[in-house]
C-alpha cells in the first residue's frame, strides 16, 4: 500500500513539475550511488600506501546529487525524443516493434551513453576544482574503460527500460538500476582524484 501511494505522489509530481521531479529523484539515487561507494571503500581494509581518509565526504556525494539533478530533466527530453521517433507499436494495443525497441538502445548506447559520461568526467574535475590539465587527464585515464564497462551492462537494462517501463517511470527505473553504476562510477573517479592528488604532492615535493 505504502509503495502504491508513493507511486501515485510521484505520478501526480511528474504530471505537475516533470523536470523538478525528475532532477529529485535523480540526484538523490546518485547521492544514494555515491555513499553506498564510500561506505563499502571504508569498509574495506586499507593499503599499507594509502592516505587515511575522511569516514564520510558529503562534499563528494553533494557533487553527485548535483550532477543527477542536472542531467536527470536532459535524460527526461531524451526519452521523449527517443518515444517519438521510433514508436514501438504502430497502433494502441499492437504488438511492440523488435526493430524499434532495437534503435532505441542502439540511439542510446550509441549517442546518449557517450554524451553523459562526458558530462560526468566534465562535472566532476570541474566541481572537484581541477585544473583543465587534469580533466584532461581524467579523460584519457577513465573515458574508454568507462564505457566500454557501460556497453556491457546498460544494453540489456534499456532493453527492459524501453519496453516494459513507463515513460514517466524510466528515468526512476534507470536511476535505480545506476545506483550500482554511481557505485561503480563513484570507485573509479575517487581512484582517479587520488591518483592525481598523489601527483600533485609528488611535484610540490620535488619542487620545494
Amino acid at each position: 500500500m505504502a509503495t502504491l501511494s508513493l507511486a501515485r505522489a510521484y505520478q501526480a509530481n511528474f504530471e505537475a513539475r516533470p523536470n523538478s521531479t525528475l532532477a529529485v529523484t535523480g540526484g538523490s539515487l546518485q547521492a544514494l550511488g555515491d555513499i553506498v561507494a564510500q561506505v563499502s571503500h571504508n569498509l574495506s581494509p586499507s593499503k599499507p600506501h594509502e592516505k587515511r581518509e575522511p569516514w564520510f565526504d558529503p562534499a563528494r556525494t553533494l557533487r553527485f546529487f548535483v550532477f543527477g539533478a542536472a542531467l536527470s530533466p536532459l535524460l527526461g527530453r531524451w526519452n521523449v525524443f527517443l518515444e517519438k521517433q521510433f514508436p514501438l507499436r504502430a497502433v494502441e494495443g499492437g504488438k511492440a516493434s523488435v526493430k524499434a525497441l532495437s534503435k532505441r538502445v542502439l540511439a542510446d548506447q550509441l549517442i546518449m551513453a557517450p554524451i553523459g559520461l562526458c558530462a560526468f568526467l566534465g562535472t566532476m574535475g570541474v566541481l572537484e576544482g581541477r585544473s583543465r590539465a587534469q580533466i584532461s587527464q581524467k579523460f584519457q585515464d577513465l573515458f574508454v574503460p568507462t564505457l566500454q564497462t557501460n556497453w556491457t551492462v546498460w544494453p540489456a537494462l534499456q532493453v527492459i527500460n524501453f519496453r516494459f517501463m513507463p515513460l514517466a517511470y524510466r528515468i526512476p527505473f534507470q536511476s535505480t538500476c545506476g545506483v550500482f553504476w554511481t557505485l561503480y562510477l563513484s570507485t573509479v573517479n575517487a581512484r582517479d582524484e587520488r591518483k592525481q592528488d598523489r601527483q600533485v604532492e609528488m611535484r610540490r615535493t620535488l619542487d620545494s
